[in-house]
């Protein structure tokens, strides 16, 4: 083979490969856009369909909203201290709640909440629906007229959304209580200036730009995992390989929308 074949073969390839992930992106933004047409329908909420929905956001948000809850209030309490100790240590004691408040509420909650959802709840969704793929019981779906993506992956793709949401607000909610209590105790003198600092932090850009991270967090985590394994082939599919690309492009997406959310709030 000669160094023109090869360099043509490698570009061949390299061009092939970066159509092939494109196409892999189109395929969970299309699948993703049913879902969320879905999720707006009312044929979605008809009576017969609304408690086994239910049921499903209640298996994927209470079970870990207090975990979570616990794991958030003990790392909050730990970095709260730490932050608040630092700043006096440095005379800069005005500034620690409000990097408390940015820090935690605006970044690493949102974060921690999606990561801890999409690996309790989101992927392992997928590896059910995925595996409906090599059971009998998919075919027995197909031959009852059954619409797998409107019985099986809908509620499923709604109850990641829903716990997302969930445990972030109950988390950030919680962090800034414990932030007023480290920093002034159980006394009501210092609610005025905290409540001002807080204020001065959520203006109407920066809240903003918080409410749709946290949206579009929940739904990369709920939509990428589940779209991952059913637009991928089943002749072709290898299981581990698939949820690792599913898993890639999420940490991707997310990666996306923290840096978007940065520069949003910071330039």
């Amino acid at each position: 083979m000669t160094p023109t074949t090869s360099r043509q073969s490698a570009l061949s390839e390299l061009g092939g490969s970066a159509l092939r992930w494109l196409a892999g992106w189109w395929r969970i933004v299309h699948l993703g856009a049913q879902i969320l047409a879905l999720a707006v329908s009312p044929s979605t909420y008809r009576l017969a369909d609304r408690s086994a929905l239910l049921h499903q956001i209640y298996l994927s948000t209470a079970p870990n909203l207090m975990w979570f809850t616990a794991l958030s209030a003990l790392l909050s309490l730990v970095l709260i201290r730490i932050v608040l100790v630092t700043a006096f240590s440095y005379g800069l004691s005005q500034y620690a709640l409000e990097m408390v408040v940015r820090v935690l509420v605006l970044e690493l909650i949102p974060l921690t909440a999606a990561l801890f959802v999409a690996f309790r709840c989101t992927i392992p969704y997928a590896a059910e629906i995925g595996a409906m793929g090599t059971q009998p019981e998919l075919g027995a779906l197909k031959l009852q007229g059954t619409d797998l993506l409107h019985h099986e992956v809908l509620p499923r793709a709604l109850a990641g959304m829903c716990a997302m949401l969930m445990l972030a607000s109950v988390s950030c909610v919680l962090t800034l209580v414990l932030a007023y209590l480290s920093a002034y105790g159980f006394t009501r003198w210092g609610f005025e200036g905290y409540t001002h600092t807080v204020g001065q932090i959520f203006e109407p850009a920066v809240s903003i730009i918080f409410l749709l991270k946290i949206v579009l967090m929940s739904v990369i985590v709920s939509l990428i995992p589940l779209a991952s394994v059913l637009n991928e082939p089943g002749r072709t599919r290898g299981r581990a390989s698939v949820e690792m690309r599913g898993l890639v492009r999420m940490f991707l997406a997310i990666l996306l929308i923290e840096a978007a959310s940065l520069v949003g709030n910071y330039y």
